[in-house]
């Protein structure tokens, strides 16, 4: 089970937070400084030294959370999501300090606080991220332009299943961390609140997102995304329960392999590299030099003013990487940039 695990929060680690924090306006070019030593850690031998290499992850999530908090001033569902999201990550790394240190913290055995950095990773950070993406351009009717950044500060609208998707994610994480401290049945609680907003968010997708996505790559991530949720959600349900009432379940090491491993691969890593296609963040150029946003958005200027989800200002930069889709334009000549002289 070890492995297996190592491997979900590697992928979680390196791969999904990273790619997810530019979708929330947030170039943390220095990431990859903190997650990979502490990556490295989860494949040492408990100790001091082991400690030591978890330390800048576990300072880099508290700087995402500390700089998260200010926004639940104001808070909005699609705010409420991404507050969660970048909150989370920091859950999981005081985990990750105590479980390779050999710490029981909390009173929490080590193979314990190994599974709760994993879940807080994918059913923290990746699941309240997509739950907001998708409802900031997923609103009744059909899929909108909205940016996240714009969603976070917006005033609220009427509910819909969109925000109901933005605010039951986050729910059913709180419930299963506070289950861990008052009881089994809230735990189970969670996992039914969680489930539900999974599975709101998949259908939302399959009604809104899926039919928006302009190529087949970027369809079939989402369907993947979300097709998994029907299977993955069940087990976790089934877990909680049997964990609750005492009914057979699967195994914490069946979970890991099934549960645990497809929310980290075909869940977390195919969400988010989806709506990173449907964001249209810059990849790659061809020979012509024009940029590949620019070619699939048909002549969207090469620097915008848009809002930054964490400090509240307006800066000026690429793209907005959280826009499902472009305004329509005239295509501008081959290798010829707008604003570029």
């Amino acid at each position: 089970m070890t492995a297996i695990v190592n491997v979900a929060v590697t992928v979680g680690m390196l791969l999904v937070v990273p790619l997810g924090l530019r979708l929330a306006g947030i170039r943390a070019r220095w990431w990859p400084a903190a997650a990979l030593p502490a990556a490295i850690a989860l494949w040492l031998p408990r100790g001091p030294l082991t400690l030591a290499f978890t330390i800048p992850y576990a300072l880099a999530t508290a700087f995402l959370a500390i700089n998260a908090l200010p926004r639940l001033r104001r808070p909005t569902p699609v705010g409420v999501a991404v507050t969660t999201a970048l909150v989370t990550p920091f859950v999981a790394a005081a985990a990750l300090v105590a479980e390779r240190y050999g710490y029981h913290l909390l009173g929490f055995r080590p193979a314990v606080l190994a599974l709760t950095v994993a879940h807080f990773h994918f059913a923290g950070f990746a699941a309240a991220l997509i739950a907001g993406l998708v409802a900031a351009t997923a609103p009744p009717g059909r899929p909108s332009p909205v940016t996240l950044a714009a969603a976070t500060t917006a005033p609220p609208g009427r509910p819909s299943p969109a925000t109901l998707a933005a605010l039951t994610v986050p729910a059913g994480t709180a419930l299963v961390f506070a289950g861990y401290f008052i009881s089994d049945y809230v735990e189970l609680a969670g996992a039914v609140v969680l489930t539900a907003g999974m599975w709101l968010v998949a259908g939302l997708t399959w009604r809104h997102i899926v039919p928006a996505a302009r190529d087949r790559t970027t369809r079939a991530l989402l369907l993947t995304s979300t097709g998994v949720l029907a299977a993955t959600m069940l087990l976790a349900l089934s877990w909680a329960l049997g964990e609750a009432t005492g009914l057979p379940h699967p195994s914490l090491t069946w979970m890991a392999a099934t549960h645990g491993l497809a929310n980290a691969l075909c869940f977390g890593l195919c969400g988010i590299l989806a709506w990173r296609r449907l964001a249209g963040v810059p990849t790659s150029r061809r020979r012509t030099g024009v940029p590949a946003w620019h070619r699939r958005t048909g002549g969207v200027p090469a620097r915008r003013t848009h809002h930054d989800p964490l400090t509240g200002r307006r800066i000026s930069s690429g793209a907005p990487p959280s826009t499902l889709a472009a305004p329509s334009g005239p295509a501008a000549p081959a290798g010829r940039v707008p604003g570029r002289r």
